[in-house]
């Protein structure tokens, strides 16, 4: 899944992936430093981002 925003900026790291050939942001954990996904920056307004975050890192809690 994507979203326009990190939950906190404070939960994730930046950093350069240059792998596959391919130029990109990746988003780390900033606490244990695990790869969550990678931020693009096509995404809709109003930060213009997309973060692309893997859905095996994400923990969703059941809205009441």
């Amino acid at each position: 899944p994507s979203f326009g925003a990190p939950v906190s900026k404070e939960a994730v790291a930046i950093a350069r992936d240059s792998t596959h050939g391919m130029a990109r942001t990746e988003i780390l954990c900033a606490r244990c430093d695990a790869h969550l996904g990678h931020v693009f920056d096509d995404g809709p307004r109003p930060t213009n981002l997309r973060y692309c975050i893997n859905s095996v890192v994400l923990d969703l809690e059941k809205e009441e």
